[in-house]
């Protein structure tokens, strides 16, 4: 008997780490192959493929993104494989079970829960005495009535056999993104989340799970993202992964979703003296910060804690923080929503993810809708539109403020000029945002695509239209942002005044004839920061620390000759103090201009460098 397990990920990238698990517990006695697609690829081609592999049985794995697709690709399998056996596991189908079942005239069985022994089962009674009712955690057939099996009791994990360690999966190790979990369970009622409903926390001898990670670095892994609800639920458990991981990371890095207002300081300070830049990588789920909210929807949390947590994070400079709201919860309306956006933003994440509710099968929050008024989607995903105080219009506006977050926030092209927007322009960051969202929809830039100087042209225009102060200063920080999205130097620009070749040709002799007195970012922050001392601006108003910027060469060190120059640099004249800004200077003060030089194709990570020179008053152009 052949067996084929699938599932349709969200993106090539991405692997399934079910559809692994199952066949690492069946394959010694059952001849199991894997097949993974996506979401994105033809009905057609998915058949094709799994017709010309033949096979007796076929399962999917199947979640909110891909169960619609996968209908698609079942009940066209079925007209062309009419004795092929199909079976359905996953969360989606693990609850509201007898609906699937009655919905999906196709399906031959649905696996509910935990699979690996269930799956197992069901194999061997399909080609043994087909007696299904032995098989506890199984949903089937019998005529026309569905069968229910009660659940089974789980699984002692350090039982299964390691998903990991498959042969056909090494040459793309390094491609793709590993999915890799050290327990199973969360330790909090969430109502609104499906881990609320597995009671306890169980974990895999911590020996064997640093085995199998060392076996998958040794193999190539680049991304290794921890599937874990709560990595840092035990505290010692966490610190010696921690430690282990970065002992052993040669380059891969690790992705993990902590709860925050509980990590301890201790783990904490080891993690700022210790880790990595860049290896680590946190996913911490606010979600909201309306305390009636929280209540209501049992999510235990305190924002003071998990603030502190995030930014002694942040400072450290190793590690980015990955934070997620959820639009939508109960009694959440537009304004306290607007609060909870500007409570995280403050935080300054490396990014602010902005989802909107999804009613999941078999959680809390789903029973209980009527309470509060929902209208959702009928299919998955199961969006909410409205409840009783959040209105369907409320929901498309959030949705241009997503749209430009993911543009200008998450992405990082302009994280200068939006942070100077947010703190000098804007009442709040949200308040940004929306507008800004309410432009983009209005100009009709939603159904167009989009280059990237597309997005700087479409910032200046919004901002020229509500008429925003000292747009000189404003477009100076768009032209870094622009240098500094290029891997190589730009070859057009999308700003109409540039220097003059004479001017050019000056700035670029001085810079060659005194190489010592442009600044990197580091050093132009000291300097900016002696001179908001002299003149009283230090310490005023409520600065965030900024962010962690790598120690970049002393332009003098990397002897470039005019030649090179030429090639490989950019020059303009700022027409303001730019580090003055920079470092949280007032615009009122940042009298002078600066000379900033980009150079491309200078370090092994293909960054641009930049540096900068002051111009006082006084010093006449050369």
């Amino acid at each position: 008997m052949k067996v084929i397990l699938s599932t349709l990920n969200a993106k090539y990238i991405h692997t399934s780490l079910a559809i692994r698990c199952l066949k690492a517990y069946s394959e010694k006695d059952f001849d199991i192959e894997l097949a993974e697609y996506t979401i994105k690829d033809p009905v057609m081609n998915i058949v094709s493929d799994l017709f010309q592999r033949g096979a007796d049985v076929i399962g999917f794995s199947c979640y909110i993104w891909n169960i619609e697709e996968t209908i698609k690709v079942i009940d066209v399998l079925k007209k062309i494989m009419p004795e092929v056996k199909i079976v359905l596991g996953g969360p989606e189908v693990s609850y509201d079970t007898d609906h699937w079942m009655k919905r999906l005239a196709n399906v031959d069985f649905i696996v509910v829960g935990e699979g690996e022994e269930t799956f197992h089962q069901l194999l061997q009674e399909l080609e043994g005495d087909r007696k299904f009712h032995f098989v506890y955690g199984l949903a089937y057939r019998k005529g026309e009535e569905v069968i229910q099996m009660p659940g089974r009791p789980k699984a002692d994990l350090n039982e299964l056999p390691s998903p990991y360690r498959f042969a056909e999966d090494i040459p793309e190790l390094g491609k793709r993104v590993v999915y890799f979990e050290t327990s199973r369970g969360c330790p909090f009622s969430c109502q609104f989340c499906l881990s609320s409903i597995e009671v306890g926390v169980r974990y895999y001898d911590i020996e064997r799970t640093k085995s199998d990670i060392l076996y998958l670095i040794d193999n190539g892994a680049n991304l290794i993202k921890f599937v874990d609800r709560t990595f840092n639920i035990k505290r010692d458990y966490a610190l010696e992964m921690f430690k282990f991981l970065i002992e052993n990371h040669r380059g891969c890095v690790f992705q993990f979703e902590i709860t925050a207002d509980i990590m301890r300081p201790e783990v904490l300070d080891y993690l700022a003296e210790n880790a990595p830049p860049g290896v680590f990588r946190f996913e911490i789920g606010v979600q909201s910060t309306n305390d009636p909210t929280n209540e209501l929807v049992k999510r235990r949390q305190n924002f003071t804690k998990l603030s502190r947590t995030v930014t002694k994070v942040k400072q450290s400079g190793k590690i980015d923080q990955h934070l997620d709201l959820i639009a939508g919860l109960p009694l959440e309306d537009y304004n306290t929503f607007r609060k909870t956006f500007n409570d995280v933003f403050a935080l300054g994440p490396e990014e602010l993810q902005l989802g909107f509710l999804k009613m999941l099968r078999g959680t809390g929050l789903r029973i209980d809708a009527d309470k509060y008024n929902y209208t959702y989607m009928d299919v998955a995903p199961y969006e909410m539109l409205s409840n009783d105080v959040l209105s369907f219009a409320d929901i498309v506006r959030l949705k241009r403020l997503e749209d430009v977050l993911e543009k200008y926030w998450n992405s990082h092209r302009m994280d200068h000029t939006v942070n100077y927007l947010i703190e000098r322009e804007f009442s709040s960051a949200f308040d940004f945002f929306q507008e800004f969202g309410d432009y983009w929809e209005g100009q009709g830039w939603q159904k167009i695509g989009h280059q990237l100087e597309d997005l700087f042209t479409r910032l200046q225009s919004f901002l020229e239209s509500r008429g925003t102060k000292r747009m000189d200063m404003v477009l100076g920080l768009m032209k870094l942002d622009y240098f500094l999205n290029h891997k190589y130097k730009p070859r057009k620009i999308w700003w109409e005044h540039t220097l003059e070749k004479d001017d050019w040709s000056s700035y670029m002799k001085m810079i060659l004839q005194h190489p010592d007195a442009l600044l990197s970012p580091a050093v132009a922050d000291l300097v900016a920061d002696a001179s908001k001392e002299s003149t009283g601006e230090a310490n005023v108003g409520n600065q965030q620390p900024q962010p962690y910027r790598e120690i970049i060469p002393a332009f003098a060190s990397l002897k470039l000759s005019e030649k090179e120059l030429q090639k490989h640099a950019v020059l303009d004249v700022l027409p303001f103090s730019l580090d003055h800004i920079l470092s949280g200077g007032s615009p009122l003060t940042a009298e002078g201009r600066t000379l900033l030089l980009v150079v491309y194709q200078q370090n092994g990570q293909q960054k641009p460098l930049y540096y900068t020179m002051p111009i006082g008053k006084n010093i006449a152009a050369i």
